[in-house]
C-alpha cells in the first residue's frame, strides 16, 4: 500500500467548457456511466484540494507535508485526529484562503468530498460518515436525478444545474457581483479501487473559471465566514 499517492487528475465531460490544454478529458463518459448504478453529483468549490493521513497534511503533491500559511488551520486540526486516521485518508476542499470565488456563506472553511482506504475510494455513504466521526462537513450534494436519461438529456441537466450559484452565495473576487458555482463533480456513489478512478469521477467546470491576473497564493486574503458578512451588513452608518 502506499499512502502516498495524490488524488487522481479528475477527467472533463467533453462537454465542459473551463478545460485548459493540460487537461484530460473523458471522451467515453457514457459507456462508463451506463455501467454505475447510481451517481453523486457534487459542488465543486474554488479552494485547495488537502489530503489529511497519517503522515500529516498535504496538498496536491504527497512528497511532502505542506506548511502553507492557509493550511495551519486543517493542520491544527490533523493534530487532533491523525492518531485515530490508521488506513484512512480524508480528501477534502480547503477554502481557507479564497481563489477566483469568494463565499460569502461559509460555516466552515474545509469540506470532505472523498475517502481512500489503501487501494479503493469508499462509498459516498461511507464518506459522509467519516464526516461526521471528525466532524467536518461534506461538500455540497446538487438536487439532480440523472437517472434513466438519455446522453443528451444528461448532458442538458449538468450544463444548466452548473449555472445555479451553489449552495454558499459564490461572488467573483474581481466584480464582487454573484456568480455561478464553479462546476459540479460526479461520481459514484458506490466504492470503487484506485486504478479505476478516471472510469469513476468525472467534472464539468465553467468556461474562464480562473480569472485572477496572478497566483492566488500571491498576497492570498483569508475567506470570511458567514458570521462575518452578517456583522459587517448590521453596521449602519446613521447620517
Amino acid at each position: 500500500m502506499d499512502m502516498q499517492r495524490k488524488y487522481g487528475r479528475t477527467y472533463h465531460y467533453p462537454f465542459s467548457p473551463g478545460t485548459t490544454s493540460d487537461d484530460r478529458i473523458n471522451k467515453e463518459y457514457w459507456q462508463d456511466i451506463q455501467l454505475i448504478k447510481r451517481l453523486i453529483h457534487t459542488e465543486k468549490l474554488d479552494g485547495e484540494n488537502n489530503c489529511l493521513n497519517q503522515y500529516g497534511v498535504f496538498a496536491r503533491s504527497h512528497a511532502t507535508p505542506t506548511v502553507s500559511a492557509w493550511t495551519r488551520q486543517i493542520r491544527q486540526r490533523w493534530q487532533q485526529i491523525k492518531n485515530d486516521l490508521g488506513d484512512i485518508e480524508l480528501f477534502g476542499e480547503n477554502l481557507y484562503a479564497t481563489h477566483s470565488i469568494e463565499y460569502r456563506a461559509l460555516e466552515q472553511d474545509f469540506y470532505l468530498f472523498a475517502v481512500r482506504c489503501k487501494d479503493m475510494w469508499l462509498s459516498w455513504e461511507e464518506v459522509k460518515f467519516y464526516a461526521a466521526l471528525f466532524d467536518f462537513a461534506c461538500v455540497p450534494e446538487l438536487p439532480l436525478n440523472t437517472q434513466n436519461q438519455t446522453e443528451a438529456e444528461y448532458r442538458l441537466a449538468i450544463i444548466e444545474q452548473a449555472k445555479e450559484m451553489g449552495c454558499f452565495a459564490p461572488h467573483d473576487v474581481h466584480t464582487g457581483l454573484p456568480c455561478s458555482m464553479e462546476g459540479i463533480v460526479t461520481r459514484n456513489a458506490a466504492e470503487f479501487p484506485v486504478v479505476q478512478f478516471p472510469h469513476q469521477v468525472f467534472k464539468y467546470v465553467r468556461k474562464n473559471h480562473v480569472k485572477t491576473d496572478r497566483h492566488w497564493r500571491v498576497n492570498w486574503q483569508r475567506a470570511r465566514m458567514a458570521h462575518e458578512y452578517r456583522q459587517e451588513e448590521g453596521h449602519v452608518v446613521l447620517k
